[in-house]
C-alpha cells in the first residue's frame, strides 16, 4: 500500500543590508565557545583540517554541553522577536482543517489517511465501501504522548482482511513492522525489527509477506553505516528468526532490494537499486514454482526500469534506456533478448514520470515544465485522452490493478490544497471524493512559471507565487526555494507554510534546477558530480533574475533548502555571502568530505561522487560549504535547522557547520542553529513541531528582512 563563487562583499552591497542585521538586543551576539583539536586528514596528498571533528558524536558530554548553549542562544534570540507569535498562531489556524489521502481499495474496502486538523500523524481509516462511514484502522497519535511515533509504511492483502504496517520513531529511517487484523483492528503476534527503506508485498495466499532489512546494528544505530540489505519473506505466525532468506548479495554491499509481487500473484519482482542513482536492476522469481531461482532480467545497470504491470510472461516496464525522458516497453520473460523488446508508447518532449494500468488501460503521468499532464493508452499504446485536471499544478495516485474499474488521485497547486478526486478510466470521468475548507482565499493570489538563462545559458523554469497586485519595485519580501538533485522533480504543491508567508506579504520563488527530474536522465545528470556547480550557479542566477527584474533586492530576499536542499544553500552561501538577506539551510549535508562514512550516506556517491576518489574529491572540496567557509567574512543572517534523530543527514553536518561558520563570523548579523529533540530527517515528524519549527524559521527571516508583519 502507497499509504519518499567565491565573491567578497562590497560595502556599497553591505551598507544597503547592515540594517537589516541588526540584533534583538542592539549589539553581536556572543557565541558558544567550541573548542577546537588537531584534526588533519589526507586526501589524496592534500592536507583538510577538520578542527570541529568532536562533534560529529552526538552523545558526548561535550557535544551535548555546546548544544545546551546554542540553545540558549538561538531561542534567546528568537523569544525577543514581537511577532513570533502571532506567527504561530496563524499556522494554527490554517493548518487546523481536514484533510485526506487518496483511497486504495482492496476486496471492496477501501483504505485512505485522514486528519482532523492539528493531529500530530495522519489517522488511517477504513471504509466497507465508497460510502460508508469510515472507522479508526490505525491511530498513530495513540503510541506516543508527544506524536513522534509515525505510520512509516503500510500494505493491504488483496482480500483486504489483513495490513502489515510500519512505525518509525522520533523521525528514524528505522521502522518496525507488524500486522493487523482488519476487521477486529487487533495486532497479530509479528513484530519484525531492524528494517529500513523497505515496503511490505504479501504473498497471493495472505499467509505472509516479502519485506527488506539489515543485520541488527552492533555499533550506534543513529550514526553506523548501512550496508548488506537483504530480502526476506515472513511467514505469519512465525518468529523474524524463522524468516526465509530471499536473496542477498555479500558481493557488494550497496545493493538495496525491494520486493513487489504481481497481481496475479504469479512473480515476485525485485528492483534492485545501488544507492540513490536512478539506475537500477530488475530481477523476478516465478512464485508457482517451488524454490524456483532468482531470474536476472535485467542486469546491465545501464538505465531505470521500472515495472509496471504484467500479462502473463510479458512485463510492462518503463525505461528511459536511450530516452533520457522515458518511454513503456514489454520484455517477454520468455525470449527477453533486447532484439525482442517493443515499445508500447514512445519516449515524448514531456518527461513521463509514472506509469500504471487500471481498467486496462495506461495511465502515464508526465511532467511538462515540471507541471502535471496525464494521458491514458489502451493496452496496445494508441492514446485514448487526457484526463481533464483542475488546472496548472501537480497531480498524484493513479493507482489500482489492472481488473479495477477506478481509481483516485489529487490535485494540488500552490494556492489550492489538495483535493482528492475518483476517476473512471473508461468514461474519462472525474468527480470530488474530498474537498478540504482551509481558511484562504485564493482567489487573492496567483502564480507564473517564468524562465531565466542559468551562468551557461541554459534555460530553467521557476515558479513565482504572490498577492496580486504586486508592485515591481524591489522591496518585495522573497523567499527562494530549492533542491536540485537526486532525479527529483519539485512541482506545485499546497504547503501551510508558505501560504502564511504569502499573507505576510512574501513572494515564493520556486526554481527547477539542474539535478532534478523535471526535464528527465540528461537534466539529472547535468547537475550531478563533477557538474553539481551548475545546480548552484542555477539558484544563484535565479537570485539574480529575481533582483534584476525588480521583484526583490538582496536585503530582502531569503534562500531555503532542505536536506540535499541544505547543501544548496550552504553551498550558494559561501560561494556569494553577498547576494542574500538571509539564509535557512535545513539538515544540509555540509561536509562534502565526509558524509559517505554515516548511516545511508555512501548511496549518495552517485550524484555526488566521493572523496576516496581523486577526481571526485577535487570537485566536492571546491563546493563543500563546510570546507568553504572563510575567516573574517560577513555573511547574513543564518538560522541552520538539524534534528538529534536525523539518521539521514547525522547532525555533525550542520553542528560543524555551525561552530565554524559563527567563528568565521565577521558581520553582527546571528548565526544560530535550531536543533529538534525526538525529530529526525523529516519524514514523521509531528504537526506541533513542523509549526514550532515554522514559526521560528519565519520569525528570524521576517525580522532580519525587516518586514513589516501584519496577520489576520
Amino acid at each position: 500500500m502507497k499509504l519518499f563563487r567565491t565573491v567578497l562583499c562590497s560595502s556599497i552591497l553591505l551598507a544597503s543590508t547592515i540594517a537589516s542585521w541588526a540584533q534583538t538586543d542592539g549589539g553581536p551576539l556572543a557565541y558558544p565557545k567550541a573548542k577546537t583539536v588537531d584534526q588533519v586528514d589526507d586526501y589524496h596528498g592534500t592536507k583538510v583540517a577538520d578542527p570541529y571533528r568532536w562533534l560529529e558524536d552526538a552523545d558526548s558530554p561535550d557535544t551535548k554541553a555546546w548544544v545546551q548553549e546554542e540553545d540558549k542562544l538561538t531561542f534567546g534570540y528568537l523569544e525577543k522577536i514581537p511577532y513570533r507569535g502571532a506567527i504561530r498562531d496563524r499556522l494554527l489556524k490554517l493548518w487546523n482543517y481536514e484533510r485526506f489521502t487518496t483511497p486504495e481499495q482492496e476486496n471492496g474496502r477501501y483504505f485512505f489517511q485522514h486528519n482532523n486538523g492539528l493531529q500530530n500523524q495522519n489517522v488511517l481509516l477504513v471504509a466497507e465501501s465508497l460510502n460508508a462511514e469510515p472507522r479508526v484502522l490505525l491511530d498513530p497519535n495513540t503510541l506516543s504522548s508527544d506524536g513522534t511515533v509515525a505510520l512509516a509504511g503500510a500494505s493491504i492483502t488483496d482480500d483486504g482482511k489483513l495490513m502489515a504496517y510500519a512505525t518509525a520513531q522520533s523521525g528514524s529511517d528505522w521502522q518496525e513492522w507488524h500486522v493487523r487484523d482488519v476487521t477486529s483492528g487487533k495486532d497479530l503476534p509479528d513484530v519484525l525489527q531492524w528494517s529500513k527503506f523497505s515496503g511490505a508485498a504479501w504473498s497471493k495466499d495472505d499467509k505472509g509477506f516479502f519485506y527488506s532489512r539489515y543485520d541488527e546494528p552492533k555499533g550506534t544505530a543513529l550514526r553506523d553505516t548501512n550496508y548488506f540489505q537483504k530480502l526476506y519473506y515472513h511467514k505469519l505466525g512465525t518468529s523474524q528468526a524463522e524468516d526465509k532468506l530471499i536473496y542477498e548479495r555479500p558481493d557488494n554491499k550497496e545493493l538495496l532490494f525491494g520486493g513487489t509481487v504481481t497481481d496475479d500473484g504469479r512473480y515476485l519482482v525485485i528492483h534492485v537499486s545501488q544507492g540513490t542513482s536512478p539506475k537500477n536492476r530488475l530481477y523476478y522469481k516465478d512464485l508457482t514454482k517451488p524454490d524456483a531461482p532468482v531470474v536476472k532480467l535485467l542486469d546491465d545497470f545501464d538505465a531505470q526500469y521500472l515495472f509496471v504491470d504484467n500479462d502473463g510472461p510479458v512485463f510492462w516496464i518503463q525505461t528511459d534506456l536511450q530516452s533520457p525522458r522515458s518511454k513503456l516497453i514489454a520484455i517477454d520473460t520468455r525470449h527477453p533478448e533486447r532484439a525482442n523488446w517493443k515499445t508500447i508508447v514512445p519516449e515524448s518532449k514531456d518527461k513521463l514520470e509514472q506509469s500504471t494500468v487500471v481498467d486496462n488501460r495506461f495511465l502515464l503521468s508526465y511532467l511538462k515544465d515540471a507541471r502535471t499532464e496525464v494521458r491514458v493508452y489502451d493496452l496496445q499504446g494508441r492514446a485514448i485522452r487526457n484526463v481533464d485536471l483542475p488546472g496548472i499544478g501537480t497531480a498524484s495516485g493513479f493507482q489500482g490493478k489492472r481488473t479495477d474499474k477506478e481509481t483516485f488521485y489529487s490535485f494540488t497547486s500552490f494556492i489550492l490544497p489538495t483535493t482528492v478526486y475518483r476517476y473512471e478510466p473508461s468514461s474519462g470521468k472525474s468527480s470530488v471524493f474530498k474537498q478540504p475548507k482551509v481558511d484562504f482565499d485564493p482567489s487573492q493570489y496567483e502564480t507564473k512559471q517564468v524562465f531565466y538563462n542559468s551562468k551557461d545559458g541554459t534555460r530553467v523554469p521557476m515558479f513565482l507565487t504572490y498577492k496580486k497586485g504586486l508592485k515591481l519595485d524591489g522591496q518585495n519580501p522573497t523567499l527562494l526555494y530549492a533542491y536540485g538533485g537526486f532525479d527529483i522533480s519539485l512541482t506545485p504543491s499546497f504547503s501551510v507554510p508558505n501560504l502564511v508567508w504569502l499573507e505576510m506579504g512574501g513572494i515564493y520563488a520556486q526554481p527547477n534546477l539542474r539535478g532534478g527530474g523535471e526535464y528527465g536522465e540528461e537534466w539529472h545528470l547535468a547537475g550531478t558530480k563533477a557538474h553539481k556547480q551548475n545546480v548552484f550557479d542555477d539558484f544563484i542566477a535565479a537570485a539574480e533574475w529575481l533582483i534584476a527584474n525588480k521583484y526583490t533586492s538582496t536585503p530582502k530576499l531569503a534562500i531555503r533548502g532542505g536536506s540535499n536542499g541544505g547543501l544548496l544553500v550552504g553551498a550558494c552561501l559561501t560561494q556569494r555571502p553577498d547576494l542574500y538577506g538571509a539564509t535557512l539551510p535545513h539538515v544540509g549535508v555540509m561536509d562534502m568530505l565526509r558524509f559517505q562514512k554515516f548511516t545511508i550516506g555512501w548511496a549518495w556517491t552517485s550524484d555526488y561522487g566521493s572523496s576516496d576518489n581523486p577526481e571526485d574529491f577535487k570537485a566536492l572540496y571546491a563546493y563543500s560549504p563546510l570546507h568553504n567557509l572563510k575567516p573574517d567574512t560577513k555573511y547574513p543572517p543564518t538560522l541552520i535547522a538539524t534534528a538529534d534523530h536525523d539518521d539521514r543527514v547525522v547532525p555533525g553536518h550542520s553542528f560543524k557547520f555551525a561552530a565554524n561558520m559563527q567563528a568565521d563570523q565577521a558581520s553582527p548579523a546571528p548565526v544560530l542553529i535550531r536543533i529538534e529533540t525526538k525529530a529526525g530527517h523529516g519524514a514523521g515528524k509531528p504537526i506541533s513541531k513542523i509549526i514550532d519549527e515554522t514559526a521560528d524559521e519565519w520569525s528570524f527571516v521576517a525580522y532580519n528582512l525587516k518586514m513589516d508583519v501584519k496577520l489576520q
